[in-house]
C-alpha cells in the first residue's frame, strides 16, 4: 500500500559509508559499503511503498555505481543530483527538481523528510523549504551540534534501523490528519 510520506535521503555518510569508497581516476565511486542496516532499512521503506527520491551532493556517475552495486538502483521514484542541476544542497533547486519529478506541490511539504548527516546542507535545506528534517548523527564525519536554529533538525536518528519506526509514525500522523480534515465534511 502506497504511503503518503515521501522520503527524500542523502546518500554519503547517510546511506553510505563515505570512508568506505574506492575512486577511479576520475574521482566517480566504483565500490562503497553501506552502513549496517542501511541496505535492510532502505529496502524496507521500498517494500512498504515509501516514494523515495535521492537529494545528494556528488555525481550521476557516481550514485549509479553505488546504487547499482548493491541492487538498490530501482528504489529511487526521483533524483536530485548536485552535478546535474549545478548547486548543493542547501540550495533550493535540489529540494524543488525532487518535487517536480514527483509531482509535488508546495502544499505537499508537510507530508515530505529530508534525512541527511549535514547540518549545513541536509538540515538547514529542509528546513528552510518547509519540510521535515531528520538527522542521521551516525556519521562520524561532521559536526552534529546545531549551531544556529535553522540547523535544529525536527528528529535525530542514532542508526538506520531506527528511520522505519520514525517514518511509520510520521506517515500515521499524515494519514490521522487526512481523516480529520475528511470527517469534517461528513
Amino acid at each position: 500500500m502506497k504511503k503518503d510520506l515521501v522520503v527524500f535521503i542523502d546518500s554519503g555518510d547517510t546511506l553510505i559509508d563515505e570512508s568506505t569508497e574506492i575512486r577511479d581516476e576520475n574521482g566517480t565511486v566504483i565500490h562503497s559499503k553501506m552502513f549496517d542496516g542501511a541496505k535492510e532499512t532502505f529496502l524496507k521503506l521500498y517494500n512498504e511503498g515509501y516514494t523515495i527520491a535521492l537529494v545528494a551532493d556528488g555525481t550521476k556517475a557516481s550514485f549509479d555505481n553505488i546504487y547499482r552495486e548493491h541492487g538498490l538502483d530501482h528504489c529511487f521514484a526521483a533524483r536530485a543530483i548536485s552535478d546535474e542541476l549545478k548547486q548543493q544542497k542547501p540550495a533550493p533547486i535540489m529540494f524543488r527538481h525532487a518535487m517536480e519529478q514527483l509531482g509535488l506541490k508546495d502544499s505537499d511539504k508537510n507530508r515530505i523528510v529530508m534525512i541527511g548527516n549535514n547540518l549545513k546542507r541536509d538540515i538547514v535545506g529542509a528546513n528552510r523549504m518547509g519540510i521535515t528534517s531528520i538527522l542521521a548523527s551516525y556519521s562520524p564525519r561532521y559536526n552534529m551540534v546545531p549551531e544556529c536554529e535553522e540547523e535544529i533538525p525536527d528528529y535525530v536518528i542514532a542508526k538506520p534501523a531506527e528511520l522505519f519506526d520514525l517514518l511509520e509514525q510520521l506517515d500515521l500522523q499524515i494519514k490521522n490528519k487526512k481523516i480529520l480534515k475528511l470527517d469534517r465534511f461528513k
